[in-house]
């Protein structure tokens, strides 16, 4: 797909892909199909294939449709040959070979079945539907071929100022026609037939002229001048295409030099004239008729060996399209009535192309309608995908300059393109660690892109000291802009008034008085949130404990940081010492869950003991009472807040008791039949099975074998079983 001058689509439907393929290198676009030697055909990247087998050997010189639409007509080389294509089977129907190759043909029936040749060895064939029918010279070597149609006169140019006639009716040559002129003529280069009156115009080649003969008197009726010094070269200029409208007035000239003239038959002057732009010979000049009305009234197609452009005949400065084919052209043939273009070139493939904008698809076409559409929901694959471009220095540090000259290097511009299978193998090679550094930046790309996405603290306010004080004032104008709010919608005024700074006068406040700025950036000015005067001015902040409280997830990260772990392996009397003395967090006061005093006799859980105690002191200030652990005897009697069981055992050791035993009271408790029965009854009874006591049943599921050592229990010491608090082995 190419987008045209005014965004027009333009889809190649057969050969490569116009536009942008003419500047991709021809190896990057032209692929072998086939296997083996004689594989010869060739595949374009990005086209489809609406024609099957349209193509020739070598190259195509002219191409053109049956009236009846229903076939196409090719001539091409090498070999000589004549190939035609059912459209509606989208197929090639048959090829014909011949002698010399074909300059130029016309078809004499609506279907392909009648034909007459031009050969550029002066002969002259008629074919049929059976194939070849007969063969004549005309005496100089030909140029171009019409046939009129009233008269049946098959119409010959050629090197000279005379113009052959063929009458196919009496079968026999009539006298030809002689061009008269100021200056010597070297040659008639095209002839045209007006659809309308059947006035014969014939292009001459370096008088730069064209003559008007009418077919009635067979004599000239008129010349028509080009304008060389309106030419951009005002050198010797030939007319090498013409083509006549329906309307019998205008009429389109090509020039040698590119350029595309309008003429009014009533006028010697051109209204309008169109420049090619490369300065060739126009080859292809038609005019559409008949297209969608975006084209609009008097579309003419002109066509040199680069380039194809769509112009309006009252805007001749714009295209309507563009269209630079892969391959230098011979002939463009517009199908009537669509917006399809065929074209004969240099190429094996012939190019056919469908403009939308132009014209509907033909009617032997029409899915390209759905075709089309699809095409342009696809992304385009970038061609460059699977090559990369190195330049020279490159290519040494990678090891393949001895590549140069070889297909596998590409030479473009100041560098190479090279498979990219190839150049990863050869960077690999050069630098080891290439995969592990792109493995590095992946994941340090991953790692930023998972950053992205945290939560983020507050927006920092810009200050440097008290930003406590500064966010409770910025909160405190939120409120008051909120109620502003709330108050102005209530009385039916605009709540945006009150968003707007110039609206009203804004009260100053702490952070915009500059008078106060030094409260926000001098730490002289911090406040003291744990002082007493603090409290007392704000009691309701320091009521509660703030144990916990306002700490990030990092604050108790570095907090825990802070605190020595430790693994339980020093010295019991060192470590309770450093614990009563420092009043600290020490090693072992830092792991509650692993005191174990079998493993380590006399040990004391000096950590435990300091959190029972300010548990309690905690909980006496929230008027709670504990059970103490001792009982004391004070002067009032004993402690109020024991037990009855420490009341009946009575104080402490530390006090001397007169009986040792007093207090101690020694209980036994014999359960009673009623309660083993009733024990029994809660025990859950399973279906159709009977237990006699003692672990025995009788209907239940047989039980599975159990293993000796299971049943026993272990005889046998463990082997190579490590102790996770000692890192030795376990004694036994």
């Amino acid at each position: 797909m190419v987008a045209g001058a005014q965004d027009v689509n333009v889809y190649t439907v057969n050969g490569a892909a116009a536009g942008s393929s003419s500047s991709l290198p021809d190896w990057l676009t032209r692929k072998r199909a086939g296997k083996g030697k004689r594989a010869i055909r060739e595949h374009f990247e990005g086209t489809i294939e609406l024609i099957q087998g349209f193509e020739f050997p070598e190259a195509s010189n002219r191409i053109k449709t049956t009236r009846d639409g229903t076939h196409a007509i090719a001539t091409g080389t090498y070999k000589p040959q004549m190939r035609v294509w059912d459209l509606s089977q989208l197929s090639q129907k048959f090829e014909r070979h011949t002698d010399a190759e074909n300059v130029d043909f016309v078809m004499l029936s609506d279907d392909w079945t009648k034909s007459i040749h031009l050969q550029n060895d002066r002969t002259i064939e008629l074919h049929t539907q059976g194939g070849f029918h007969y063969r004549t010279r005309i005496p100089r070597f030909g140029r171009s071929l019409a046939y009129h149609f009233p008269s049946c006169d098959a119409l010959f140019s050629a090197s000279g100022n005379e113009i052959y006639r063929l009458n196919l009716d009496q079968g026999r040559f009539m006298t030809p026609l002689v061009l008269q002129a100021d200056e010597e003529i070297a040659g008639v280069n095209v002839i045209d037939v007006n659809p309308a009156h059947q006035l014969w115009g014939f292009g001459i080649d370096g008088s730069g002229s064209v003559h008007f003969w009418d077919p009635r008197s067979r004599s000239c009726v008129g010349i028509l001048r080009i304008p060389t010094s309106r030419l951009s070269t005002p050198d010797v200029v030939s007319v090498t295409a013409l083509a006549s409208r329906d309307d019998g007035l205008t009429y389109a000239v090509g020039t040698s030099t590119g350029h595309s003239l309008l003429y009014d038959i009533r006028a010697a002057r051109p209204f309008a004239m169109k420049d090619q732009g490369y300065g060739l010979p126009v080859k292809s000049l038609l005019w559409i008729e008949g297209g969608s009305r975006m084209a609009g009234d008097g579309m003419i197609l002109s066509a040199d060996k680069k380039v194809i452009k769509i112009w309006d005949r009252n805007t001749p400065s714009t295209n309507f399209v563009s269209i630079t084919p892969a391959t230098d052209l011979n002939h463009v043939h517009h199908v009537p009535g669509s917006g399809l273009l065929m074209t004969a070139n240099e190429g094996i493939q012939m190019g056919t192309y469908h403009i939308p904008q132009l014209g509907p698809a033909p009617r032997w076409a029409s899915f390209l309608e759905n075709i089309t559409e699809e095409m342009e929901d696809q992304t385009l694959r970038s061609v460059y995908e699977d090559y990369k471009f190195v330049e020279r220095k490159e290519l040494s540090t990678l090891g393949l300059d001895h590549l140069v000259g070889t297909p596998a290097l590409k030479p473009y511009m100041h560098g190479y393109f090279v498979s990219l299978k190839l150049y990863e193998t050869a960077r690999l090679i050069v630098n080891p660690f290439a995969y592990a550094e792109h493995r590095e930046k992946m994941v340090r790309e991953k790692m930023d892109k998972m950053a992205e996405t945290r939560i983020r603290t507050k927006k920092d306010i810009g200050v440097k000291v008290n930003k406590a004080l500064a966010e409770k004032i910025l909160k405190d104008e939120e409120r008051a802009l909120k109620k502003k709010r709330k108050t102005a919608e209530r009385k039916g005024e605009n709540a945006m008034d009150v968003d707007d700074p110039t609206s009203q006068q804004q009260k100053p406040n702490l952070l915009s008085d500059p008078r106060f700025s030094q409260v926000f950036e001098d730490a002289a000015f911090a406040i003291d949130e744990t002082s007493r005067e603090f409290a007392l001015l704000n009691p309701s902040s320091v009521a509660q404990p703030r144990v916990g409280k306002g700490k990030t997830a990092v604050e108790d990260e570095e907090e825990e940081s802070d605190k020595i772990s430790s693994d339980g392996l020093g010295n019991s009397e060192d470590d309770s010492d450093d614990g009563s003395e420092s009043g600290s967090d020490s090693s072992d006061a830092g792991e509650l869950t692993k005191f174990d005093r079998r493993a380590r006799p006399g040990q004391q859980n000096v950590r435990a003991k300091e959190a029972y105690d300010r548990t309690r002191q905690q909980n006496r200030v929230a008027n709670v009472n504990m059970v103490p652990m001792r009982v004391q005897n004070g002067s009032r009697g004993m402690n109020k807040d024991a037990t009855f069981g420490q009341r009946r055992k009575g104080p402490s050791k530390a006090a001397p008791r007169s009986n040792p035993n007093d207090g101690e009271v020694e209980l036994s408790w014999v359960p009673s039949s009623s309660s083993q029965n009733a024990g029994a009854k809660s025990q859950h009874k399973r279906k159709g099975v009977e237990t006699f006591g003692a672990g025995l049943e009788r209907g239940g599921e047989p039980m599975a074998e159990v293993a000796e050592h299971d049943r026993k229990g272990r005889t046998q010491r463990r082997q190579g079983v490590r102790s996770g608090s000692k890192n030795v082995f376990r004694r036994m």
